[in-house]
């Protein structure tokens, strides 16, 4: 599955479940990615859309 082909808001109910406390770790948000064949960028961007803080980050990748 494609970023393109991936329903922004179905990433966004994922993310939204997965953060507790208004916050998401790093490797969460990588294994999000991938389970939905999209880049780390687009859960990135979501996670940011969404005023979610991440922390734990490998690589400063988001």
């Amino acid at each position: 599955m494609s970023s393109e082909s991936c329903d922004l808001n179905k990433i966004k109910k994922i993310v939204k479940e997965k953060a507790k406390e208004g916050k998401i770790s790093c490797p969460m948000a990588h294994k999000i990615a991938k389970e939905l064949g999209v880049s780390p960028k687009v859960v990135g961007d979501v996670v940011n859309e969404l005023e979610i803080k991440l922390y734990g980050c490998q690589l400063g990748c988001f």
